[in-house]
């Protein structure tokens, strides 16, 4: 294969990616060594997040071809992106625990849901609760409610019971 047609096929999969991606972030992983590499790579693959790194001409033309043009300012310098299919908030919890605790590597931007967005929105993301968790958040908003109403009738029944008995 020629050296032309494996960049189609590059810009082709990264078209793919773009496309059915919920989450993009994007990042400059200056001064991640290798072992950091390995052990965030490990992270995001366990998420079901692809890390992919390669020439910032292929990410722009991708980017451009799949709507996500305005993210074609970020592709400069040392860039790599991560893509996620299932997850909107996976990739940017990984990746700013990732920052956080090795003090390496910064976000340039991203896109949730189709919808281009900057590094600070990104990190607002990173500091989500993940999926299952604001799910179970959401169902304690529903059960509180009515675990207090059984409560309360529960105490009506025992009232009615000991006025019956007494």
């Amino acid at each position: 294969m020629g050296q032309l047609e494996e960049k189609k096929q590059i810009v082709a999969d990264l078209k793919e990616k773009f496309a059915s991606a919920q989450s993009v972030v994007v990042v400059d992983y200056t001064g991640v060594n290798a072992k950091q590499t390995t052990d965030l790579r490990k992270s995001l693959r366990e998420a079901g997040v692809d890390y992919i790194v390669t020439k910032n001409t292929l990410f722009k033309r991708a980017a451009e071809e799949t709507g996500y043009g305005e993210l074609n300012s970020v592709f400069n310098g040392v860039t790599a992106v991560a893509f996620c299919a299932n997850d909107v908030i996976a990739p940017a919890n990984i990746i700013c625990k990732f920052i956080k605790d090795q003090k390496v590597m910064t976000i340039k931007g991203g896109a949730a849901e189709g919808k281009v967005v900057d590094a600070a929105q990104v990190n607002v993301l990173g500091t989500l609760p993940g999926k299952e968790t604001l799910l179970a958040q959401v169902a304690m908003c529903f059960k509180a409610p009515l675990q207090k109403v059984c409560f309360a009738l529960e105490e009506i029944r025992k009232k009615a019971d000991g006025e019956a008995t007494a």
